[in-house]
Formats: C-alpha cells, sequence, structure tokens
C-alpha cells in the first residue's frame, strides 16, 4: 500500500464528517505514532508529515550508523553497508534518514492503523456532535421527520444528524408522518457507548419560551422579557412579561392585534390556550393577574408557609380553578405560591355541601362539579345551564336534573 492512499481513501470520509484537513492531519499523525509505540516502543526516531493538499503521507526513520554485525536495536540502529547504499560517504556514529514505506511495516502494522484511524475519526465526530449539540440545549431546532418507532420519532437536523423527540414530549395533539418539518427544543444531549443522543422536546416551558424569542420581536431584541413559563402541553399555559420600558406593553406586544402575534404560537402548540401576563413584584397583584379570567374579591397572603387565600364570589370560583383545574395550578407554579381559593359569601346566606346530596346525586356527578370548584348547591345554581355544559363533561339533562334537586332544597322550585 502507497502511503498516499491513506489520504485518497479517507478524504471522501473527511467531507462527509466535516473535519478540516488541518485537524485530519493531526488525527493521522497522532493514531500513526500510537501505531509506532506499540510496534516499536518508541516513536522518537520517526519524522511524519503528511500533506493533505498532496494527498500524500511520509514517513522517516532516523537510525545510528553501527558497525556490521553490531546492530542491536533495528529500529534505532542500522548497518553501516546499509547505510552506505543510501548514501556513499556515511560513517559509523552519524544518523541517517530513510524513508519507510506502509508496506515495509507488515500487513497487520497497516490493518490496525486503518481500523484506529477510523474509530478515532468517529471518536472525533461524535466529541464535535455532543459538544455543538449541549452548546445549544435549550433552543429551538427545525428538522425532518426520518422515520417513527414505536416510542419515538427520528428526526434529521440539514446535515442529516439523527435527532430524537421522544413520544412522551409529543404535545398530545401532535400527529407527525414521514417528511415532515418539526420544530423542538433541544432538551439534553447524553453519550450512550461512543455515541451522542440528541433528545427534544414539544412539552418543555423552554419551548414555548423560545416561540415567543422567534415569533416576538421585542423578545427577541430585548425589550420584553419573558420571566416565567407554565404549562400543561397542548392544554394550557401562562406566560409572564416584562418590559422595561414604559413605553411599551409587554402583553399588548406578545398577543398583538386581536391576537395576531401569538396565533402563529398557539397553532404550532395544537390550541394550546396561552395567557400572557404582565410580572410585577406586588404578589397580591401578581397572583391576581395570574388567576385570570377570574375577578378575585381579596386575597390574603402567608409568606412564612407560601399559601395564599383567594376569595372570590361564587361565580367567579369555577373561572378561576379552570377545566381540569388548569388554570389554579399553573397560577400556583407561575406565582410559587399554594393558591387556596374561597366563596365570598354574605353571612346570611344560606348554602348547602353538594356531598349532602350523595343520597340524590350519584358521586361522579358529584365529582365533576366539584372538579370545577362547585362543591356547594348555591355554587351551581348560580352559573347558567349553558355555562356548566361547558365547563363539564355533563349532558345538559343531566344538569338539570342537578338544578331542580338543589332548588327544591331551597323552595325555589
Amino acid at each position: 500500500m502507497e502511503n498516499k492512499d491513506i489520504i485518497t481513501s479517507f478524504s471522501s470520509f473527511k467531507d462527509e464528517k466535516n473535519i478540516d484537513r488541518v485537524t485530519l492531519m493531526a488525527i493521522i499523525e497522532e493514531v500513526f505514532r500510537n501505531q509506532l509505540m506499540k510496534k516499536y516502543g518508541t516513536d522518537e526516531n520517526f519524522d511524519i508529515i503528511v500533506n493533505p493538499d498532496k494527498g500524500d503521507l511520509e514517513i522517516w526513520r532516523n537510525r545510528i550508523i553501527v558497525e556490521d554485525g553490531m546492530v542491536e536495536d533495528d529500529n534505532m540502529e542500522i548497518e553501516l553497508s546499509h547505510a552506505l547504499k543510501i548514501e556513499p560517504d556515511f560513517e559509523v556514529g552519524e544518523e541517517v534518514s530513510e524513508e519507510v514505506k506502509l508496506i515495509d511495516l507488515g500487513r497487520r502494522f497497516v490493518l490496525a492503523f486503518k481500523q484506529n484511524l477510523v474509530a478515532k475519526i468517529q471518536e472525533h465526530d461524535s466529541a464535535s456532535l455532543f459538544k455543538r449539540y449541549k452548546s445549544m440545549e435549550g433552543e429551538i431546532i427545525t428538522g425532518e421527520v426520518h422515520h417513527i418507532r414505536g416510542r419515538e420519532i427520528i428526526i434529521y437536523d440539514d446535515e442529516s444528524n439523527e435527532l430524537i423527540l421522544p413520544k412522551d414530549h409529543m404535545i398530545s395533539g401532535d400527529f407527525f408522518r414521514k417528511g415532515d418539518t418539526v420544530r423542538a427544543v433541544i432538551k439534553s444531549v447524553e453519550v450512550r457507548g461512543t455515541k451522542p443522543l440528541v433528545f427534544l422536546s414539544r412539552t418543555e416551558p423552554k419551548f414555548l419560551e423560545k416561540l415567543f424569542e422567534q415569533e416576538i420581536p421585542e423578545v427577541f431584541d430585548g425589550l420584553i422579557t419573558v420571566k416565567k413559563v407554565v404549562r400543561v402541553p397542548g392544554e394550557k399555559a401562562k406566560v409572564a412579561v416584562e418590559s422595561y420600558d414604559d413605553r411599551i406593553d409587554p402583553v399588548g406586544a406578545c398577543v398583538g392585534m386581536k391576537g395576531s402575534r401569538i396565533h402563529g404560537i398557539v397553532r404550532e402548540l395544537k390550541n394550546e390556550n396561552i395567557d400572557v401576563i404582565n410580572f410585577t413584584n406586588n404578589q397580591s397583584l401578581y397572583i391576581t393577574r395570574a388567576l385570570s379570567p377570574a375577578k378575585i374579591s381579596s386575597i390574603t397572603i402567608n409568606e412564612d408557609d407560601g399559601r395564599a387565600e383567594v376569595y372570590l364570589k361564587p361565580d367567579q370560583v369555577s373561572l378561576a380553578i379552570g377545566k381540569g383545574g388548569h388554570n389554579i395550578r399553573l397560577a400556583g407554579q407561575l406565582t410559587g405560591y399554594e393558591i387556596d381559593v374561597y366563596r365570598d359569601v354574605e353571612v346570611e346566606d344560606e348554602d348547602v355541601e353538594l356531598a349532602e346530596f350523595s343520597d340524590e346525586i350519584e358521586p361522579w356527578i358529584i365529582k365533576e362539579f366539584q372538579n370545577i370548584g362547585c362543591d356547594t348547591a348555591k355554587s351551581i345554581l348560580d352559573m347558567s345551564v349553558e355555562d356548566l355544559v361547558n365547563r363539564t363533561d355533563l349532558e345538559q339533562e343531566t344538569i338539570e336534573d342537578v338544578r331542580r334537586i338543589l332548588m327544591s332544597e331551597f323552595d325555589e322550585e
């Protein structure tokens, strides 16, 4: 094998792996010297010159000339008679440099060299990919669906690098086919064996934060800051924003005229309901805004145990809690407080706990009402049938039957 064949055989591999010539030269020399160390125990008497541009590899071995029959180490010493064939005026004690061909080092040496060179280039490629994607954690990346596995989707970026989107990091409404374009945030990069694995996510709060950065110029320019994002992926999210410029309304800038700016983000997130809230250090006001669209009557904050007692009119309780309890849970995550909701009712008003009607109303129906914050008779009677149908999974007929039972308790039938 000619020395230049080494460069030629790896030129296409170099281009495929995007390794620059200087790096390839350094890798070839490092691998070759490692092989020399294994074969001879030293590489100090070898000069290696790699010329990627010329497609050539030069190997020169330096040895000391000794009298014929006095060679003790073939690698470090050369007989005078052999040296005179290289240069006729050499003398004993001088150093001679002789070019070495790969084939002269033996087929086993060449095979091991090639195998180790491939492994080293792949190792370099893996390290480069890991470093590159590790620095991109938390950033959005766009790729194309290459194939779909049982519990994950394999996506290729524009350089055909493999990215993994696990099914449990997809939004409930996500449905992708081969060839579809997907946007996701880089969640983490791990090394398994020698291969770096890049995991994506569309459910992380960071994904929504970065979408704001991409879609809203004021956020991208730093005029508006996204302070915190909390989500129930595909269902509901709350985003606290702040502007340090009094001339900019951060909520209005993010939402846009008639929701024009945020519409693209909502569509990307499969119609996830996004509440944009103006951040404030006034905790009472912050909690009030976080519980929007409910209107709060009063609020008491206990800083010691991190709880907030919120009082609302009966017709506002279900709005504060939200469908499935999403609104109050996200408000608590956004503000950092455990929020307890209480009805602000007049003392003289009589009311009856819904649980008292368990002999007439089935428990699962009572549970449906409690899920939207209606746990007393009047909290249900204060709401319209249409509103109750929209906020629960109950049929209109069932709701009307319940209301008749409750009204009879107050002689309002």
